[in-house]
């Protein structure tokens, strides 16, 4: 039987949207989403975070201090016992960097192969599965990847929730992860319920 996960951003979901997050003093949890991480952990989903880091492209920072970064995220949730399964980054972006970063990738959302790894990695059943974040580009990746989608009110969330448009809405819009999360819960019961 393959596994339910929820795919979460990091910057604006998970932490405090910063406007690229370049030191490490400055990652701050938003308020509820240790709690919402915890209850997806003790209902049997896989919490998988991929997130856009084009702020290695852009030289802003490289890939060992996302790297640090993820791990102060991953210290921060054990101490409220929550954890995250699965990490998948891109640091690549189309329009700048040198030749090594600047690439059309396939896993620079809203394109798709950071969820087709971790489909592969933790045998998920993406349709069963969901996406949350604060942009679009979150939204369309789930739709693409064939999961239900919650567009997260923090971070760029209130600004791109006004771009969106019918082929890219969001099942669900919640204040935060933690409202997120409740959804999801409630939604898969019901889910789950229609099956049975």
């Amino acid at each position: 039987m393959r596994n339910k996960a929820v795919f979460l951003d990091r910057d604006g979901t998970i932490i405090k949207e910063v406007d690229y997050l370049k030191n490490l003093e400055d990652l701050e949890l938003i308020p509820g989403s240790a709690e919402a991480i915890g209850l997806l952990n003790k209902n049997s989903f896989k919490v998988i975070m991929a997130t856009n880091q084009s702020g290695v492209a852009r030289g802003y920072y490289d890939e060992h201090f996302v790297q640090e970064a993820n791990k102060v995220l991953a210290q921060e949730l054990e101490k409220h016992k929550a954890y995250i399964d699965g990490i998948y980054y891109c640091p690549h972006h189309p329009e700048v960097g040198d030749k090594k970063y600047k690439v059309e990738c396939d896993c620079r959302k809203p394109r798709i192969a950071m969820f087709k790894q971790a489909s592969d990695d933790f045998s998920l059943d993406l349709a069963g599965s969901y996406t949350v974040g604060d942009k679009a580009a979150d939204i369309l990746a789930g739709k693409k990847a064939g999961c239900k989608n919650v567009l997260v009110l923090t971070g760029y969330g209130l600004r791109e929730k006004e771009k969106l448009v019918p082929d890219i809405k969001p099942d669900f819009v919640a204040d935060d992860l933690l409202s997120a999360v409740n959804w999801i819960l409630k939604d898969n019961k019901q889910s789950r319920d229609i099956q049975l």
